[in-house]
């Protein structure tokens, strides 16, 4: 998923993003462990795309906070 993409989502489909990423990960680790992984490449664009979810959600919450003490 291509970053531009990632930005407009909300922060609840991002986590929910986030979540799916790390499950086919591990299967991903799984599968590697037990000899059936054939594409290796997948381990690492799946740890990226967390990496870009991760990086976009925290943007997203700290232009949040700020909004919320530039009010106070």
């Amino acid at each position: 998923m291509e970053i531009q993409e990632i930005r407009q989502l909300s922060i609840g489909e991002i986590q929910t993003e986030i979540d799916d990423a790390r499950e086919e990960l591990m299967h991903l680790r799984f599968q590697r462990a037990t000899g059936e992984l054939t594409d290796h490449n997948r381990l690492r664009i799946t740890r990226r795309n967390i990496a870009r979810f991760m990086t976009v959600l925290n943007e997203l919450l700290r232009e949040e906070q700020a909004d919320v003490e530039g009010e106070a």
